[in-house]
């Protein structure tokens, strides 16, 4: 328990965004590839979802996962990289104490959302190859779209309590967050309580949600490997990478992504 006085257990109005720390001098220069990444991903995920939805010879389950891991992309990126480039061109840096919430949650919901998606598609890939026979009587559309609503419903409702309990915490050590955007763990370590209830949810849903996707991808992957490695070798390869290729450039564009932003978190003055 925090020395401070009951008195001082508020929520504040707003939060002061620090940036990257001790490269002040350099943000406008660190903005530049933020930039262009962020309309290369608004402008790819766009182009993404218009040919799929113009072709109808794409109108398959993979295809549909993939429009909606492109959404999540839209989302992600949104709802990060716009604050972080106001604050490294005009100096932007406070948050509101619901924005920075609402920011939380949507980092939070829309990471697990897409974790789903690969799990989804994981799964689309093993039917195609392992079973072909049965993929177009397994993967219907009604089925797609309740994979896609689970997938959906899952990273809203477990992320949930995570806002309402860093709402409940008293802050009163100090308004500044040491980074480019309200990430959970920065935030609830500025409460001046105990704030092991949201770590253990937090490390709880961590570990038990995204554990399990991974090892499911990995289970997938294993066996569709093992198919692979057991076709009769007349079987034409080109078939074989129309099938392998999509997931496979997926997973290797998204998981170094996805371990980028878990290793900056332990290493020293990183604060993306």
């Amino acid at each position: 328990m925090s020395d401070c006085n009951s008195t001082d257990f508020t929520n504040p109005s707003t939060f002061i965004l620090l940036g990257i720390s001790g490269l002040e001098a350099a943000h406008v220069w660190i903005s530049i590839p933020f930039c262009m990444i962020y309309a290369i991903a608004i402008l790819g995920n766009f182009i993404i979802v218009f040919i799929v939805k113009m072709e109808t010879s794409l109108h398959a389950p993979m295809y549909y996962f993939l429009c909606m891991l492109a959404i999540t992309d839209l989302v992600l990126s949104t709802s990060v990289l716009p604050k972080m480039l106001s604050i490294f061109w005009f100096n932007s840096r406070e948050i509101n104490f619901s924005a920075c919430l609402t920011q939380m949650y949507f980092i939070l919901s829309f990471f697990m959302i897409e974790s789903g998606i690969l799990v989804a598609m994981a799964f689309d890939r093993y039917v195609a190859i392992c079973d072909p026979l049965r993929h177009s009587t397994t993967l219907t559309n009604p089925v797609v779209a309740k994979i896609s609503l689970a997938v959906v419903l899952r990273g809203i409702m477990l992320i949930l309590p995570t806002p309402f309990l860093a709402r409940r915490w008293p802050y009163c050590r100090t308004k500044i967050i040491p980074n480019t955007y309200c990430e959970h763990i920065t935030v609830v370590k500025l409460a001046c309580t105990d704030i092991r209830l949201s770590n253990y949810y937090s490390l709880s849903v961590a570990f038990l949600v995204i554990g399990l996707d991974v090892l499911f991808i990995a289970m997938s992957y294993t066996q569709i490997l093992r198919a692979i490695f057991s076709l009769p070798k007349g079987r034409p390869p080109q078939d074989i990478w129309d099938l392998w290729l999509p997931p496979l450039c997926h997973l290797s564009l998204l998981h170094p992504t996805s371990l980028c932003r878990l290793l900056s978190r332990f290493l020293p003055h990183s604060e993306l």
